[in-house]
């Protein structure tokens, strides 16, 4: 799927009518009429939205007798699951990443000082820690 047949899928995607109109003909065929129903919309309104659907390839229709019934297109939610699938092994490396590196922070950290970050003894006066101005002064700003 190009770039471009992606964009369209998504941005057909992007109104909550159309999305709601995917999730209803997940569970199965609909006609405009049916698929109208709940709306406070006309049907002209949702044939439209079913015509934005089926440009970006999320819908087909077809005819069946005197129906025209509306058919969810599977294969491109397949696409796209891959599509963002490879996105989300690539967040996750770098989460993983990220964490091994912490870890490894942390295990150097933990060797000196019993615990503290650089071995440096961490009182906090007055809500600050030693090493920032304020520290080691009482509540009232006097020097301990």
């Amino acid at each position: 799927m190009t770039d471009d047949r992606l964009s369209q899928v998504f941005s057909a995607l992007a109104d909550p009518t159309r999305r709601d109109i995917v999730a209803r003909l997940a569970a199965g065929d609909a006609t405009v009429n049916e698929l109208a129903e709940p709306y406070d919309v006309t049907v002209q309104a949702v044939s439209k939205h079913i015509r934005v659907l089926e440009d970006a390839g999320l819908v087909s229709r077809s005819r069946d007798a005197q129906r025209r019934p509306c058919h969810l297109e599977a294969d491109v939610f397949d696409l796209m699951t891959k599509w963002i699938e490879r996105y989300r092994r690539e967040a996750e490396d770098r989460f993983r990443r990220l964490d091994a590196v912490l870890a490894q922070m942390d295990e150097q950290v933990g060797g000196q000082g019993g615990g503290q970050r650089g071995g440096q003894r961490s009182e906090q006066v007055d809500g600050r820690t030693d090493g920032h101005p304020g520290a080691g002064r009482s509540a009232k700003g006097k020097a301990s």
